[in-house]
């Protein structure tokens, strides 16, 4: 019986994930909905502000100016933005899990807890990586040419999974802290603005001084500077990358934490 204690939370989890793989291949909208929008932003900027920004920014390891060396310098930022934006349909989600009854009956049944979670963070996570694969794809079609070899794509992929685990354990936190499906929906937003007010458009040393402040200290700008080492090369990590993985471990654990507390509390306020 003890050896096989630990694999019933890992069966439960993976039928939790199938079950969250069906439901976004049922319902394709919101993955499209939610990787649309950072596409909308990458070839706005690019086509649009991409010519008179990239003038400012110096050139990549292959003599990139103007449209070209802007999209370089977005990159980064757009894909930080579409694993923001993807976590919101994990808020979402635990949201319509919660109002709709679907948990509570779950825990009639004889399933372990921390699979409904896991179930949801795993199938998030996928869905996350489906979106940037998606953003990628269309910023190399835009322009963007990476100079990372084999180790400075899996340390950009190492970042991005880390950074998706901490912002999906903080939306599900966020899910199940909502009343409502509708307020699921928007408390994540802030996570989606964060992008903007950060080294991800445009240079922070060229922001009002308190703004560059704010966006120089915030989770996103280290996360995004490692992000464009790894890709790009612009500049050593150094210290930038150990800020962001502090800030990734910081977020994930106090997400997680928090999530786990409210489940629980759901669970006594359901038995009770």
């Amino acid at each position: 019986m003890t050896a096989l204690a630990p694999a019933l939370p890992l069966r439960d989890s993976r039928t939790m994930l199938r079950r969250n793989v069906r439901r976004m291949l049922r319902y394709p909208s919101l993955t499209v909905l939610l990787v649309g929008m950072p596409v909308v932003f990458l070839l706005l900027f690019v086509y649009v502000f991409g010519g008179t920004l990239g003038s400012g920014l110096p050139g990549s390891a292959a003599g990139l100016t103007g449209r070209a060396a802007y999209a370089n310098y977005v990159v980064p930022g757009i894909l930080l933005m579409t694993v923001a934006g993807a976590v919101q349909g994990t808020a979402i989600s635990i949201a319509m899990d919660m109002t709709e009854g679907i948990v509570a009956r779950f825990r009639t049944m004889s399933i372990s807890r921390t699979a409904v979670l896991t179930g949801h963070v795993i199938g998030s996570l996928l869905q996350v990586f489906v979106g940037l694969a998606v953003v990628t794809a269309v910023a190399l079609a835009v322009g963007f040419r990476p100079t990372a070899g084999v180790l400075g794509w899996l340390g950009a992929i190492g970042i991005l999974a880390l950074a998706g685990l901490a912002m999906i354990w903080l939306a599900v936190a966020l899910g199940l802290k909502a009343k409502s499906v509708e307020t699921a929906s928007n408390t994540p937003m802030f996570l989606i603005l964060l992008p903007f007010l950060s080294s991800g458009f445009v240079p922070t040393d060229s922001m009002p001084t308190v703004l560059r402040w704010f966006a120089e200290y915030q989770p996103f700008t280290p996360v995004i500077e490692t992000l464009r080492t790894f890709l790009t090369g612009t500049a050593p990590a150094g210290a930038t990358g150990w800020l962001a993985l502090g800030w990734c471990v910081v977020i994930a654990g106090a997400g997680f934490a928090w999530s786990r507390r409210l489940y629980e509390r759901a669970s006594i306020r359901h038995h009770g």
